[in-house]
């Protein structure tokens, strides 16, 4: 196993990919601390179906107590932190016109801010154990969509993070890496595309210039990757950003695909 009796934090692992990285790593012999914002009911029957490899702690990371908490919740838990994965991401529609400042921060505060002080909260640990960070950011990072004006920012600033520490805290021991996935049909994608009046069938009906391979990348397609990045077979690596995504994003036209 590629994570035997390591401590892992995912953030917003109650649902989603999230959810499938806690999975994954307690497949791998890993202990978890399950996290979400107000998914009680959620993560309770997770962390049931767990067992003892999990615990629960539901905190809002737009407070900036909260990452003392899920950090202190963590050693309450398990008595030590060997990994951390940032994957709880605010992710809504917002452009130009639209977007309030409140709205805007609170986007910050989430996908940005709170990575940023979980890895300066977990630091002690994470450097006694030389324990690896994961980032999950997106590749809307690169540009975004101009209804993702506010979210394609946020993760534009956490994978200038993921850089940058991947770069400082290596000198320490620390790995620090990010994915970026593209489109990955989870739960809440499907009801998200539903409610903005799409049929429940959709996923079948994409265009093969945005699904090349006529379906789109699951939530556990994205867990064996963050798998790989938190185990000791990703060697010395750090810094790295990999697009997890059915294309290339930087370059490509997809008008010249389409079908």
């Amino acid at each position: 196993m590629k994570l035997k009796d390591k401590t892992i934090i995912v953030t917003g692992s109650t649902m989603g990919i999230g959810e499938a990285i806690a999975r994954r790593c307690v497949a791998e012999g890993a202990r978890v601390l399950i996290h979400g914002l107000d998914e009680r009911e959620l993560g309770e029957a997770l962390c049931a179906e767990l067992g003892e490899a999990a615990a629960l702690h539901l905190d809002d990371l737009s407070d900036t107590a909260a990452p003392a908490r899920i950090i202190a919740a963590a050693i309450a838990a398990f008595g030590s932190i060997d990994g951390l994965v940032n994957n709880a991401a605010i992710v809504a529609q917002g452009n130009l016109e639209d977007t309030t400042t409140e709205h805007f921060d609170r986007f910050i505060a989430v996908n940005t801010r709170a990575p940023m002080f979980l890895i300066k909260e977990a630091l002690p640990y994470l450097e006694k154990s030389q324990g690896p960070v994961v980032n999950i950011g997106s590749v809307n990072a690169y540009c975004g969509e101009e209804n993702l004006l506010p979210y394609s920012i946020s993760k534009g600033g956490l994978q200038t993070l993921t850089r940058n520490l991947g770069d400082t805290l290596h000198r320490r021991g620390i790995r620090v890496n990010q994915v970026n996935p593209g489109w990955v049909l989870t739960k809440q994608e499907q009801q998200r595309r539903m409610d903005q009046g799409m049929e429940e069938n959709w996923p079948t009906r994409i265009p093969v210039a945005y699904s090349p391979a006529r379906r789109l990348i699951t939530p556990e397609e994205i867990a064996s990757t963050v798998i790989h990045f938190l185990s000791a077979e990703f060697g010395p690596i750090s810094g790295a950003v990999v697009d997890l995504e059915q294309y290339p994003m930087i370059g490509r036209n997809p008008l010249k695909h389409l079908e």
